[in-house]
């Protein structure tokens, strides 16, 4: 048998196996978004949906459509009603689950926003979403048809588009990673301000392996998103400001806790401009922040530990990475100890296998102790107890990293291999 004759019969054994799917196959240069509701309680959740809108152009990945990049607390589904082909997976986190851990749960019903860009199909589509709980079952399923000439699909993007511009230009959506970074809580006055300290986020964030190395694979973009007030909402002073996405400090009750509550309007300020993953400064010295995977990073601006934050806090949303500090001996409501994290950064050793043991030496203790020499180390692998919230049950790989603490130099080699992951993921 011939080398070329060989390479044929292995190339559609490939295909048959897992069928080799174009993005023109199923798509358009179009993005549909869907803007749902996540509602309900500890004990019963639900999805509904709120509506649909399009835009032109697609930012996100051409590649690797069918498959998922990391488990996430969510996934979203679309299948090919002709052939039962599914067509595009991505998947997510969300406040409204970080909520569902909060005592309030118990006892109060809400509901939150959420928002997601897929590829704009070109026949009729089905979607479903679905909410994990914190053993990664499914707590919540909603399915709904897209047809892509349906009439009420409301066009946005043509005008109101805040002005941009790119921080950082390697190219076009087509082929690079696109981030924004949003202003919150500048007024137009303040406006170079922003611009100043999107720069600065932008050189803290690439100047961290393995970003850095990367660099090429990005598109950075600075949005002006005016706000009516200077500074943002702080409820334990009494402070309400109005701002481009409502954004305020006190969420669940946690004093640094700064998020928005208002998705829908963050997406509505960034429809036309070309973007995957979400950066909100807000113009303030107060500090906080957060970051949700696959939602939006948003810290302040004007703390003294404005760089390592924000870069914190993209690990999050970018990469999907835990909080690898601990303050409690109690269990996370969030990481039961006999269910592993599908976050990359932290075991319960329930499956430790999937994780960095193969980056580890044969005869490593489990668990690994730090000593003075090691304390501060980002770079000394072991199973370090103490992470995801907890002092037991939950392990980190390093002494120290940027998932756990401001003066950590590094995001520690596994956090490193993971964002090259991701990185990988969407561009190659």
């Amino acid at each position: 048998m011939t080398k070329t004759f060989l390479s044929l019969i292995l190339g559609c054994a490939m295909c048959s196996s897992a069928y080799c799917q174009d993005f023109n196959d199923f798509f358009v240069n179009k993005t549909l978004r869907a803007d749902y509701l996540f509602t309900g309680n500890k004990q019963n959740q639900s999805v509904v949906l709120d509506e649909l809108k399009s835009f032109k152009g697609w930012a996100g990945r051409r590649n690797h459509l069918d498959e998922l990049p990391l488990d996430g607390n969510g996934q979203i589904t679309m299948v090919d009603k002709a052939t039962g082909r599914v067509i595009y997976k991505t998947s997510f986190s969300s406040l409204f689950q970080e909520w569902l851990g909060e005592e309030e749960s118990g006892y109060l019903s809400k509901g939150y926003e959420n928002t997601f860009l897929m590829p704009y199909p070109k026949n009729e589509t089905i979607v479903t979403v679905e909410l994990f709980d914190n053993r990664h079952q499914c707590a919540a399923s909603f399915t709904h048809t897209v047809k892509p000439d349906d009439i009420l699909i409301k066009k946005i993007g043509k005008s109101n588009i805040p002005e941009y511009k790119y921080l950082i230009n390697n190219g076009s959506p087509e082929k690079c990673i696109d981030v924004v970074i949003m202003a919150e809580g500048y007024t137009k006055d303040e406006m170079q301000t922003f611009y100043n300290d999107a720069q600065k986020a932008t050189d803290a964030i690439f100047s961290h392996s393995p970003f850095k190395e990367n660099v090429q694979h990005f598109n950075v973009i600075a949005v002006a998103s005016e706000s009516l007030d200077s500074g943002v909402s702080i409820p334990r002073e009494n402070i309400w400001k109005t701002t481009a996405i409502s954004s305020h400090f006190d969420t669940f009750y946690s004093d640094r806790y700064l998020t928005s509550s208002s998705v829908n309007d963050i997406h509505d300020l960034l429809a036309g401009i070309p973007y995957e993953h979400i950066i909100v400064l807000a113009n303030t010295d107060t500090y906080g922040g957060g970051g949700i995977y696959n939602s939006f990073t948003l810290t302040t601006a004007h703390h003294s530990k404005f760089e390592p934050v924000v870069v914190h806090e993209f690990g999050h949303s970018f990469g999907g990475l835990a909080d690898e500090y601990a303050y409690t001996d109690a269990p996370s409501p969030l990481y039961p100890y006999n269910v592993e994290p599908w976050e990359q950064n932290i075991t319960t050793l329930v499956d430790f296998d999937s994780k960095w043991s193969d980056m580890l030496p044969a005869d490593i203790k489990i668990p690994t102790k730090t000593n003075e020499d090691n304390y501060n180390s980002c770079t000394v692998l072991g199973v370090y107890k103490g992470a995801g919230y907890s002092m037991k049950g939950i392990y980190r790989p390093t002494p120290d990293c940027r998932m756990r603490t401001n003066e950590a130099g590094a995001f520690c080699p596994v956090c490193q291999r993971a964002i090259q992951k991701l990185i990988d993921f969407y561009t190659k």
